[in-house]
């Protein structure tokens, strides 16, 4: 799913991706037929930030309303954090939509 997505760094870097999935929050997405459609992946320290690391519903699936869910999922298991996260300019038209605001921010990679 996520090599079809683009994202690459997450595709390559599996053994680095699968220890992130096990130090973080995540929640998968399934239809009737228990096929994977989708998954949120946070991290939190319990009380002020939830922060959003990945998002992603299959291309056929989006529209519908899980992304809203996911994202709700998590807010409810912690409902006095504050919620941030990345976006790019494609995915902000989906986050404003769900009550997000814009805000400043800074990232630096070390490992490229």
């Amino acid at each position: 799913m996520i090599k079809r997505e683009g994202w690459q760094n997450l595709f390559e870097n599996k053994k680095m991706y699968r220890k992130s999935l096990e130090n973080s929050l995540t929640v998968v997405a399934v239809d009737k037929s228990s096929n994977v459609i989708g998954f949120i992946r946070g991290i939190t320290d319990g009380y002020t930030t939830l922060f959003i690391c990945e998002l992603f519903i299959i291309e056929q699936k989006r529209g519908r309303g899980i992304g809203n869910e996911l994202i709700n999922y998590l807010h409810k298991k912690y409902p006095d954090t504050r919620i941030d996260l990345l976006a790019t300019k494609h995915s902000s038209k989906f986050y404003e939509k769900q009550g997000f605001r814009m805000f400043y921010g800074y990232r630096k990679n070390f490992n490229n």
